[in-house]
C-alpha cells in the first residue's frame, strides 16, 4: 500500500508538468506504467530520481512517440507490455509503428527495455534482478566500490545476479574456473563484505548462497 501511494504520488507531479499530447497520456489510468513503477523500478531504485512518465520523443518521419518509463541518467527506455495489444490482437499498420517506434528510440541512443505485463506480475523478483544487471551494466563508470573487489569477486556477483537463483559451491567454481579452494575464498570475501548472502542453518559451512543486490548495485 505505501508502494502504491508513493506511485500515486509519483504519477500527480507528473501530471503537473506536463503539456499537450504527454498530459493526455498522464491522465488515462497507466495501468502498466504502475505495474512497472511498483514491482520493478522502485524496488530496485528505491526513488523515483530520473524516471520520466510518457517520456516524449520525435521520429525522424516527425511523428511523436511515447516511452512508459524512462529513466534519464542512463537512457533506458523501460516498457511494460501487454499481450492483447501488443501480440494478440495487433494489426499490421500497429505492428509497423512499433517496430518504427523501436528504431527512432536507438536512434537517439537509448537502450528499449520492455517486460511483458505476465512478467511483472508473476516473476517480478527475475524483473528486478534484470534491471540491477542493466543498470551495472549500462552506468557510464564503474561503481564507488569498484576497486575494492577482485576480478574474480566482480565476476561471481555478475554470474550470480544473472543466474535468477541462489548459487551453490559447483555453480562459482564453474563460473570462475577453478576449483573449491579458491572459489571458497572469493565467497567468503564476499560475504564479509556483506555482499553475498549464505542460505540455511549450517554453522561451519554453507549450500548455498544469494546476493544481496542492493549492497551489490554500487559494485557492479
Amino acid at each position: 500500500m505505501v508502494i502504491d501511494q508513493q506511485v500515486e504520488a509519483f504519477i500527480q507531479k507528473q501530471r503537473e508538468g506536463a503539456r499537450g499530447q504527454r498530459l493526455e497520456r498522464l491522465q488515462k489510468e497507466l495501468v502498466g506504467e504502475r505495474k512497472l513503477l511498483g514491482s520493478v523500478l522502485f524496488p530496485v531504485l528505491q526513488s523515483f530520481d530520473g524516471l520520466v512518465l510518457e517520456y516524449e520523443l520525435v521520429s525522424p518521419s516527425g511523428v511523436r512517440i511515447f516511452i512508459d518509463v524512462f529513466y534519464e541518467p542512463l537512457g533506458l527506455a523501460f516498457e511494460s507490455e501487454g499481450y492483447v495489444v501488443h501480440a494478440e490482437v495487433i494489426t499490421r499498420e500497429r505492428f509497423s509503428f512499433e517496430r518504427s517506434r523501436m528504431r527512432a528510440i536507438a536512434m537517439q541512443g537509448y537502450k528499449f527495455i520492455p517486460f511483458t505485463w505476465d512478467e511483472i506480475e508473476k516473476k517480478p523478483e527475475i524483473c528486478q534482478r534484470e534491471v540491477y544487471e542493466l543498470l551495472g551494466r549500462f552506468s557510464s563508470t564503474p561503481g564507488r566500490g569498484f576497486a575494492e573487489l577482485s576480478v574474480y569477486e566482480r565476476e561471481l556477483l555478475r554470474f550470480a545476479l544473472r543466474l535468477n537463483r541462489p548459487f551453490r559451491l559447483a555453480d562459482a567454481c564453474a563460473c570462475l574456473g577453478v576449483g573449491d579452494v579458491p572459489t571458497r575464498k572469493v565467497i567468503r570475501s564476499l560475504m564479509e563484505k556483506k555482499l553475498v548472502l549464505p542460505l540455511g542453518k549450517g554453522s561451519i559451512r554453507f549450500h548455498e548462497y544469494l546476493v544481496d543486490h542492493k549492497a551489490a548495485l554500487p559494485y557492479l
